[in-house]
């Protein structure tokens, strides 16, 4: 069954890094922000993947859910997956979370991406 209300369709839930050094920002069905299926998506058929501009593992730390097991890393090290919340923090059940959401979005709302993807 796919979403079923705003903030989980068009919030930030995570996200993903691909080969490329990219990102996408995904929401809680892994999916593009706006997306509201549960079928499987091509992401690179989509201009989803943006480089950001000192996204520095430091700060990626700063974005990742406090909670243990939120930060996925490759065989080297290096993070590829983060999440903002977990079930038990997810602000739009728990209220008391939604500060701590809403510094995550300001951190990411800082960042400056590279040049457009020339597809």
């Amino acid at each position: 069954m796919a979403l079923g209300d705003f903030f989980r369709i068009n919030m930030p839930y995570g996200m993903e890094k691909n080969d490329k050094n990219e990102w996408f920002v995904f929401n809680r069905e892994y999916k593009p922000l706006g997306f509201n299926t549960n079928s499987h998506i091509e992401y690179e058929n989509h201009p989803v993947f943006v480089k950001y501009k000192g996204l520095t593992e430091k700060k990626l730390q700063k974005l990742a859910c406090f909670e243990d097991g939120y930060i996925r890393r490759n065989e080297k090290g290096e993070i590829y997956m983060v999440w903002f919340y977990s079930d038990a923090t997810n602000p739009k059940d728990t209220p008391k979370y939604w500060n701590d959401y809403f510094d995550r979005i300001k951190i990411l709302s800082k960042f400056k991406s590279d040049e457009p993807r020339n597809e």
